[in-house]
């Protein structure tokens, strides 16, 4: 994946819905400018070097914020010069569902007949009180809606998780990996609740610390989400990283490479695959 600025602002922040954002956003980099597509493309390219390998094809990534909330105009010449190049084979746009009026929708199609799009919308949770309690600024509706005309346009969705938000219990984080299941989504990314410096959750920390999740209770929950998805969903992610640098807790959510390997340890003691429905042992 190419990771790119859009330039484009966010309604949870530049006053539309609200000032203060979702409480798990430390808006690291806010609105950075788009500035010169090939030349960012270049720079991206560069950074994955080591792991893409000759050859390579890419995902153009609009990650920060809500890309799909700007002009029209805007985002056709910059998601269009984004996929002008031979070596990148996707488009993939992070939103919000309440940011899909007719025009980007069309405009998404659109791309859509030239390079596979993706549209990556930041649900988190079905649940209404948690979602006032992050201050998402949409109800579950909303997502509904947005989710159907998208599929009637013809894109592929993949949806945002977050697992471990303040006040869910295990049950409840399962309640939203079964309706994603059901529906079912394209593609989903299950993320650990990170709490980040900068954020308005890291100062409720700070002032009324919480119980974050440990390892292996992450872990057990991973593995059942895993054997409960239907094979036809995309698992795009497991975890998930928060920057070292501003990472407050879970302090072991910063050593990748452990978690990654526990976690392929445990799925092999527990013989959990995607879709299997059994639950992890102990």
């Amino acid at each position: 994946k190419l990771a790119l600025p859009s330039g484009c602002s966010c309604p949870n922040r530049d006053g539309t819905l609200d000032t203060r954002g979702c409480i798990f956003c430390d808006g690291a980099g806010a609105f950075a400018e788009a500035g010169d597509i090939p030349a960012q493309l270049a720079a991206a390219r560069q950074r994955v070097a080591a792991k893409a390998g000759q050859g390579a094809k890419y995902i153009a990534y609009f990650q920060s914020f809500t890309n799909t909330y700007g002009a029209p105009a805007h985002l056709r010449r910059l998601f269009q010069t984004a996929i002008e190049p031979e070596d990148v084979a996707i488009l993939s746009i992070a939103t919000r569902p309440d940011c899909l009026g007719p025009e980007i929708l069309e405009l998404l199609a659109e791309l859509n007949r030239v390079k596979p799009v993706w549209v990556e919308l930041g649900l988190q949770t079905i649940h209404e009180k948690t979602a006032e309690r992050i201050h998402r600024g949409y109800r579950l509706e909303v997502f509904e809606d947005a989710y159907r005309r998208l599929k009637e346009a013809g894109l592929t969705v993949v949806v945002h998780v977050i697992l471990g938000l303040p006040g869910e219990t295990k049950e409840e984080m399962l309640e939203t990996v079964d309706y994603l299941g059901k529906i079912p989504v394209d593609g989903i990314k299950l993320q650990l609740l990170h709490i980040l410096k900068g954020s308005q959750m890291a100062a409720e920390y700070e002032k009324n610390p919480f119980s974050l999740m440990e390892l292996e209770e992450y872990l057990d929950l991973i593995l059942t989400c895993v054997a409960r998805l239907p094979q036809s969903v995309v698992i795009h992610r497991l975890s998930g990283d928060g920057a070292k640098a501003l990472l407050i807790g879970p302090a072991w959510s910063a050593n990748k490479k452990l978690v990654l390997n526990r976690m392929m340890q445990k799925f092999r003691e527990n013989g959990i695959f995607q879709g299997c429905q059994r639950a992890p042992r102990g």
